[in-house]
């Protein structure tokens, strides 16, 4: 068995807890998401992976495909996102999703902003839609 980090979703949490711990607890640890599979741990040597290829220095790599960025108001992620937002070629696109945080964008599907999936979906995934115009224009 792999040496594992330690559990990163706590069993046991209240409102002392770390709130994004406790925003994963609340996931990971109840009903609401756990599964005896899922630890919630890394192995020792998972982070090489993410050190030995960064993902952001390869960005433009995705344009001109288009790119949507969804993330929570409330999110402690959303640093990220909105950092890969501003580094991504176009096209690409941000949405904040409001009042949601990291976790609850899982499996609150009064929060998931489906009509803004299958809007920018339906836009770049179509028959003709301009990235397969794009694509051919950069091809030539």
């Amino acid at each position: 068995m792999p040496l594992l980090t330690p559990r990163d979703a706590p069993i046991g949490f209240d409102e002392n807890t770390d709130p994004i711990a406790r925003e994963f607890g609340e996931f990971y640890s109840t009903p609401r998401g756990y599964h005896p599979n899922s630890i919630t741990q890394w192995t020792t040597t998972s982070s090489l992976s993410f050190m030995n290829f960064p993902l952001l220095p390869h960005l433009e790599w995705i344009s001109p495909r288009p790119i949507l960025f969804v993330t929570g108001e409330h999110a402690h992620s959303r640093y990220y996102s909105e950092d890969a937002y501003e580094r991504a070629a176009e096209p690409k696109e941000l949405y904040i999703v409001p009042n949601a945080g990291h976790v609850d964008l899982y499996d609150k599907t009064d929060l998931i902003p489906f009509d803004k999936l299958e809007a920018f979906f339906t836009e770049h995934l179509a028959p003709g839609a301009r990235v397969g115009e794009t694509l051919a224009a950069s091809a030539a």
